[in-house]
């Protein structure tokens, strides 16, 4: 989604966290893709975006990719809220289950900073 952004995006605080967004969950799906090769596993559905909870459908990214402007803004802030409520409650359940020390403190980062951001983008839709 972040990377839809570009020229689409109008609201300064918007493209402000998109790229918060890109810095943060880039290196975050290297790291776990690599710990998934390493432990010789199949890159998992939810790493390919679908079945998961929060995660866009092909319909959702077109109708974003469709959009300008403020209309952009909005539907962005609303789909990654989704997106980032969904990330929350996967992390949340990996540091309640979660048998690796590493992942667990991945985890740890993903509800700080997207719950952080869900927060703010609240505030964007709230003033849109």
């Amino acid at each position: 989604m972040a990377k839809l952004a570009d020229g689409r995006a109008e609201d300064p605080e918007v493209k402000k966290l998109v790229a918060a967004v890109e810095r943060a969950q880039d290196p975050e799906i290297r790291k776990m893709k690599a710990w998934l090769k390493g432990w010789g596993e199949p890159e998992s559905p939810a790493m390919n975006h679908g079945g998961m909870t929060g995660m866009m459908s092909e319909q959702d990214m077109k109708d974003l990719a469709a959009t300008r402007g403020k209309a952009f803004d909005r539907k962005f802030a609303e789909l990654m809220i989704a997106h980032h409520d969904g990330a929350v409650a996967m992390a949340k359940d990996e540091q309640r289950s979660g048998g690796n020390a590493t992942a667990r403190k991945l985890a740890d980062d993903v509800v700080r900073t997207q719950s952080a951001e869900v927060a703010q983008l609240k505030k964007i839709l709230d003033r849109l």
